[in-house]
């Protein structure tokens, strides 16, 4: 469509089971395809089971502002890693399934960056969120991720609607990334929550890329009536099938503790206007068998647990997207209240200053949880999640 996306996207439902994916040589007229082979990856699950082993990623994209600090974004090793992560979560944990949890075009000035060399059609402003943009940023650095594994994306405030709705950021990612892609080039702020089936694991999506878009704490009456029709309608779901795990992936975190002091309450959390849609849905919680919630949006990762039927919060914004930012001291939060109504946090890993990327494994029932730096180390602790929907916490060995 024009010159932002001079393109033509095609989609194509492939059933449960099936066994093969490859694109006919034949329907193709692109000048290079990736995968090389033509070979799709496809889920190794059936109805009846679920992904043994889950990266998850957010925050990727090369910062590129229009103007302050420009991130290295040809150094793939201490610079801009996310092309040296997405190749490690494949050699090094193998995932069955990849979460992106959001945040992938950075480069809002592509003038200003040093590889454009690499990048032919990502060189200047004018250039920003458009094809070649988005392949800079996320397919091109993804590519043996997406070679390897389904991925299920959710969108992150990096890819928000202009003041016109249409085109820039948002509008790439409703071409490209949605899952209901746009021939047109529009964009909407809000969008319902996507469920997705896969096997006894389901995942539900929640769009909350326009959430307390000044990120200060503001909790409109506006934006609290709409998260709780999304999360309603995320319980309403998870009720449906009672005794399949969820997990709700959504870029900005419900429950992050950002600073903690030594005093009780003295605590800094985020985001206050999903908590409140929350604590405002017809059951006042998340449904017991929603296991996790998975965010970004944070340059760190982080899990807090409540030890209550409130889901652990894990928020992985640390797989490329500078600046990195600071966390609370972890022996300052447990026992600080978060969220409505206000919960004592019971354990707290914060893994800050290092990039990296998360992944869950089945762990014959359990899942296990570990945050693994850039070129696959686990620096930390292995965090298995409890079966009980009542007491939700890890316990860390």
């Amino acid at each position: 469509m024009g010159a932002q996306f001079p393109t033509t996207v095609c989609e194509l439902v492939v059933r449960l089971g099936a066994s093969d994916a490859v694109l006919e040589q034949s329907t193709i007229h692109a000048a290079t395809v990736h995968p090389g082979n033509r070979q799709l990856p496809l889920p190794n699950w059936t109805a009846t089971t679920r992904p043994r082993t889950i990266g998850i990623i957010g925050d990727t994209g090369c910062r590129v502002p229009t103007a302050g600090p420009v991130q290295d974004c040809a150094n793939h090793q201490s610079g801009w890693p996310f092309p040296q992560i997405a190749t490690s979560a494949v050699t090094k944990s193998r995932p069955d399934l990849v979460i992106h949890v959001g945040d992938y075009l950075y480069r809002d000035d592509p003038g200003r960056e040093n590889d454009k060399a690499a990048n032919p059609g990502c060189v200047t402003l004018a250039d920003r969120a458009s094809w070649p943009c988005v392949v800079a940023d996320f397919f091109r650095p993804a590519e043996t991720l997406l070679a390897t594994s389904p991925i299920a994306l959710t969108r992150g405030n990096h890819e928000d609607c202009n003041a016109a709705q249409q085109g820039g950021a948002g509008g790439a990612w409703f071409r490209y990334l949605a899952d209901d892609l746009r021939d047109n080039g529009s964009c909407s702020r809000y969008t319902t929550p996507v469920a997705i089936d896969a096997g006894s694991l389901n995942l539900i999506s929640v769009d909350s890329s326009l959430a307390d878009p000044n990120d200060d704490g503001t909790t409109t009456t506006e934006q609290k009536n709409r998260y709780t029709q999304q999360f309603d309608a995320v319980n309403h779901d998870a009720q449906q099938h009672p005794t399949h795990d969820y997990f709700v992936f959504t870029h900005k975190p419900l429950w992050m503790v950002k600073a903690a002091g030594s005093t009780q309450g003295n605590v800094t959390w985020v985001t206050h206007v999903l908590d409140a849609a929350v604590a405002n849905t017809s059951l006042g919680r998340l449904a017991d068998n929603i296991r996790l919630v998975l965010s970004g949006h944070i340059h760190l990762y982080q899990m807090v647990d409540f030890n209550t039927s409130r889901p652990p919060q894990v928020t992985v914004g640390s797989s490329g997207g500078e600046p990195q930012d600071n966390g609370p001291d972890n022996t300052n939060v447990p026992g600080q209240p978060v969220g409505t109504p206000p919960q004592p946090v019971t354990h707290s890993i914060t893994q800050e200053g290092t990039f990296g990327y998360a992944v869950l494994r089945d762990n014959g029932g359990p899942w296990d949880l570990t945050f693994r730096e850039t070129t696959g180390t686990v620096p930390g602790q292995t965090c298995t999640l409890s079966t009980s929907t009542m007491n939700k916490q890890f316990t860390c060995h």
